[in-house]
């Protein structure tokens, strides 16, 4: 192998290594004492000059005892990535690990890597310049995987991982991974996935079960041979959450206060401490990435991947799975409606036309129900809904406000800041922007209907309010206190003599407006601001009849009307308080009074007036009864702790699902409203750069099932906005020619 290299440097011209003739002359010495022998090749002290030559001998590597090859790069100089992809390739099946740690390599190199692929066994790799993962080459002898701190990477082509038939141990340590859903369904097509980690015990090197947890469990059972279910108490004091969103952490939490025996024997039984389920350990899991930060991370892990062994260097045993089970169905729906298993399209469609009662019913549908009841249309309707959304993983995305080019000059772009469907056409959204511009917009076909460009003056768009009986009008308020009344009948597609003169109603100004709303007979008008007051307009005169003063003790964000009644009305303020008024008595003394445990950012009703849903800063959002402000439901959305994360959220599907996004998060949560579990997290992108992309505001689509449109802006300090259409019935990949290349906040806590 020696003479082959020097001969090889001969052909190209470049003058030989000492490290590559040392690996040489130690494999020559080897293969002469043990008939075979490992090479190591380390990148670190090469060239790209040392390459080729290097390529040339591994391609005659199987004319010599060589049994395996490993190559290492761990300095970050740069290697040409076509050389280094034609050395793995020259060495062929005889390549056992790679090891790249050269944070430079990137998108081209993977890429470059994924056309044809690579033989190695165990694959270890370290790139910051990575944010969706695309791993789809041939990689069909790859066992192991290793992408610790690619801190870059946030989620996962739909594909990713699909040439590694034979992928066993996965570690993902301190990535940026954050999604349950989208990742749990890219790692369930692997069928051979035992090991798998995305944090890390800070003793274990690999992915497998720690060792040090044996004798732990040795400690327990002892202490339960001797009377003690929980030896040493005192010791558990320092005890701390083996992982991040597991269910044990509330135990742990909680082991100080167990004083009750009985309580005490029913935590054994939880442990299940003979079958070795107990994972209690004195150390903090390291290295986390955001997913584990999911309250109940490691037991909805458990459930999606049900052949999983050890999860985060902790074993999974039965009795975990069957704890994960009940976490799992008491806080999550797998799909809508109740439904617990997964149907086609076709068959639900089939069923349908055959008048069958399909065979998998939820539990929670009794015997009582009539057959009829389940063969309805309802029911045959919300089948297909489920079947279609669990099928579409990657929810359709689609950008509305992308229509400057129809109005503007080239290179300036619109910038929207509230928009509203409107109650009674399908086809047609308002948005208003940050210039002080006014779009009608069929978001179905993609053109303008209508433009009211800026009077000049600077002022923002921050309330959109549509009247309901006479559905072509339109109110807008602006943040200068403007608020004028269109027509979008008398409104152009396009204006380009700024002396045009528009149907509009102008409103007795409203300084440091905020929000605007119009009750069910289209006659009161209902406006608040920055202010702890709020003024009642009449609509058919643009006359301010009442200015209530002093509502809350500190701005009121959001006032809404209820939908079918005219008179009542709820108020939404820093000050942690919602209050329910009644037009009909005088606002001194609200009807009652419901309070958060931070700032309200909004309320609203439900369309049929029977909850109010509240929003509070950092992701307190709950639903109340509107009757008397009892709280129904509370939803768990973790909270990140920020002051500045001002949550919104809406009904979707009438008022069976709740959306919920945060301005600080770049991700819309959607929840059953009547019992609370999490149905699917849905991950705001760009398109063309990847990168994330942070709510601003959202609104559930009124006609169309588990469709929403979402405010959304590319960082957090950018006021480059873009509103976005989500069909969860539909997958990207079902859509020939997607234009998912969106091209896109500034964090506002005003406005709803």
């Amino acid at each position: 192998m020696e003479a082959r290299y020097l001969n090889s440097c001969n052909r190209h011209q470049t003058q030989p290594n000492a490290e590559v003739v040392s690996w040489f002359s130690k494999a020559k010495t080897e293969m002469t004492s043990c008939g075979g022998c490992h090479i190591v090749i380390s990148l670190d002290h090469l060239q790209d000059t040392d390459l080729l030559p290097l390529i040339d001998v591994f391609m005659e590597i199987h004319s010599f005892d060589v049994d395996t090859v490993d190559v290492v790069h761990n300095s970050p100089h740069l290697l040409n990535s076509e050389h280094l992809i034609g050395l793995m390739h020259a060495i062929g099946d005889k390549l056992h690990a790679v090891n790249l740690q050269d944070s430079s390599l990137g998108e081209e190199f993977l890429s470059n890597l994924n056309k044809s692929g690579v033989s190695c066994e165990v694959f270890s790799f370290w790139s910051l310049q990575i944010q969706k993962l695309n791993m789809v080459g041939r990689f069909t002898q790859l066992h192991t995987l290793n992408l610790d701190f690619c801190t870059s990477v946030t989620s996962f082509h739909k594909d990713c991982f699909s040439g590694m038939p034979n992928l066993m141990r996965l570690s993902m340590c301190e990535t940026r991974v954050a999604n349950l859903w989208t990742t749990t369904a890219v790692l369930s097509k692997l069928p051979y996935l035992v090991e798998l980690r995305f944090q890390k015990c800070l003793c274990c090197h690999d992915t497998g079960p720690c060792a040090s947890l044996y004798s732990e469990k040795e400690n327990l059972l002892d202490g339960e041979k001797s009377g003690s279910v929980l030896p040493n108490c005192r010791s558990y004091k320092a005890v701390q959450s083996v992982s991040h969103g597991s269910s044990m952490h509330k135990v742990l939490d909680e082991i100080e206060q167990i004083i009750d025996k009985e309580f005490v024997f029913l935590c054994a039984q939880k442990l299940n401490l003979r079958n070795g389920s107990a994972t209690f350990k004195k150390y903090v899991s390291h290295h986390c990435s955001p997913i584990c930060y999911e309250k109940y991370y490691r037991e909805y892990m458990i459930v999606c991947l049900p052949r999983l062994e050890v999860l985060d260097n902790l074993p999974v045993q039965e009795v975990d799975k069957e704890v994960a089970k009940n976490v799992f169905s008491s806080h999550y729906e797998n799909l809508p409606y109740g439904r617990q298993h997964k149907e086609s399209v076709i068959a639900v469609l089939h069923q349908r036309e055959m008048g069958k009662v399909s065979f998998y019913h939820p539990k929670s549908i009794k015997l009582k129900h009539s057959v009829s009841s389940r063969t309805g249309q309802q029911f045959f309707s919300r089948s297909l809904t489920a079947a279609k959304l669990g099928s579409s993983v990657w929810p359709l995305m689609q950008p509305v406000s992308q229509v400057s080019h129809l109005i503007k000059e080239e290179g300036t772009q619109l910038r929207p800041r509230q928009f509203e469907y409107n109650p009674s056409d399908p086809s047609l959204m308002a948005f208003g922007t940050l210039d002080g511009e006014i779009i009608i917009t069929n978001h179905e076909g993609g053109n303008i209907v209508g433009y009211v460009p800026s009077t000049g003056v600077e002022n923002s768009i921050l309330g959109l309010c549509w009247l309901k009986k006479y559905p072509s009008k339109l109110i807008a308020g602006s943040d200068n206190g403007s608020l004028k009344l269109f027509d979008i009948n008398c409104i152009p597609p396009k204006v380009s003599d700024f002396s045009f003169s528009y149907d509009a109603v102008t409103f007795d100004d409203f300084e440091q407006l905020t929000s605007v709303h119009v009750n069910s007979m289209d006659d009161r008008l209902l406006v608040s601001g920055y202010t702890r007051n709020i003024a009642l307009y009449d609509i058919a005169t643009g006359k301010r009849m009442e200015l209530f003063r002093d509502l809350h003790r500190e701005p009121i964000n959001v006032a809404k009307f209820a939908n079918h009644s005219p008179f009542l009305f709820a108020t939404s303020s820093f000050d942690r308080d919602v209050k329910m008024w009644d037009l009909r008595e005088t606002p001194v003394r609200p009807c009652y009074t419901a309070s958060s445990s931070r700032e309200n950012v909004m309320v609203c009703f439900s369309p049929d007036d029977h909850y109010l849903l509240v929003s509070a800063v950092d992701n307190e959002v709950k639903q109340l009864l509107a009757g008397d402000g009892r709280i129904q439901m509370k939803f768990e959305i973790a909270s990140t702790g920020s002051a500045h994360n001002y949550t919104r959220s809406y009904y979707m599907n009438g008022r069976d699902y709740v959306i919920s996004g945060s301005c600080d998060e770049h991700v819309v949560r959607i929840c059953c409203a009547q019992t609370g579990r999490r149905l699917r997290d849905v991950v705001l992108e760009d398109g063309n750069s990847g990168n994330s992309m942070y709510v601003q505001s959202l609104r559930g689509d009124p006609f169309r099932d588990f469709h929403f449109s979402v405010l959304a802006a590319l960082t957090r300090s950018s006021a480059k906005c873009e509103i976005m259409k989500v069909n969860l019935l539909a997958s990207i990949d079902q859509v020939k020619d997607h234009p998912y290349n969106q091209s896109f906040r500034p964090s506002y806590s005003l406005g709803g």
